[in-house]
């Protein structure tokens, strides 16, 4: 083999072991997966119910859940345990999975279950009733009524008129809630009042005898606006005085 047939040799053998590293490095190149950065969401746990929570509703166990929430999401009101739920009463209707927040639950040592459903500006008063007053066992927790005043002056005189009107039962004996509609006698009826309108109630029931009427939940109570209309007035002139006289029907 001549000495050009050597270096030819040396030449083609160097080139094809560089192109061996392009393949191979392009190979390797194909095969590294690019690397994204993953953010990390930091979660914390908080109690949701797990049934649907009507009004006056102790909180059990079995009621309650947990799920985690983002931290950016999660505030001071809700709980982080279901043990620091239970015990405590539902003002109001919590929904499925809903989150249960602090201000709709009443704290441990409030006393029954029907103290915690009335409104800070209001008060509970319950006046005794027997199935004409009760609107013959058809009144329920939750509807409206007007309470009638009847004052008897004598055997053929009396006089009835309207104290309240649209006021709601908070109870009817001790029943607070029920999801039936059919008719119960009952004892007693327990009105959701403000301060003012207990004193009406009292005053009218230590006067006479009082009636509930049933109102329709959907009925809009129409505010009469009266009008204010001067009496005519006529001026009167005497001499050089002039007055101004009122006029009576």
């Amino acid at each position: 083999m001549s000495r050009g047939q050597i270096f030819l040799l040396i030449v083609l053998s160097a080139l094809f072991g560089l192109g061996a590293v392009f393949f191979a490095k392009q190979w390797i190149d194909n095969q590294t997966q690019p690397t994204t950065e993953v953010e990390v969401v930091e979660r914390f746990p908080v109690v949701v119910a797990a049934q649907e929570i009507l009004p006056g509703t102790v909180i059990e166990e079995k009621h309650v859940t947990t799920r985690l929430l983002e931290k950016d999401w999660v505030d001071e009101n809700q709980f982080s345990e279901t043990e620091l739920a239970i015990g405590r009463v539902a003002s109001t209707t919590v929904f499925l999975n809903e989150i249960l927040l602090e201000q709709r639950l009443s704290i441990p040592g409030e006393g029954a279950t029907l103290a915690a459903l009335i409104p800070e500006d209001k008060r509970a008063i319950t006046i005794r009733v027997n199935d004409v007053i009760g609107v013959a066992g058809f009144l329920l927790p939750g509807n409206k009524v007007d309470v009638l005043n009847t004052v008897k002056y004598g055997k053929n005189s009396a006089n009835t008129s309207t104290v309240l009107k649209e006021i709601k039962v908070l109870a009817v004996d001790q029943t607070a809630r029920t999801n039936d509609n059919k008719p119960v006698i009952v004892r007693a009826v327990t009105l959701e009042v403000s301060p003012k309108d207990a004193e009406k109630l009292l005053t009218a029931k230590s006067k006479g005898d009082i009636q509930l009427a049933l109102r329709n939940p959907h009925a809009i109570e129409q505010k009469v606006v009266r009008k204010y209309v001067p009496q005519p007035r006529v001026t009167v002139i005497r001499g050089t005085d002039t007055s101004s006289v009122r006029v009576r029907e």
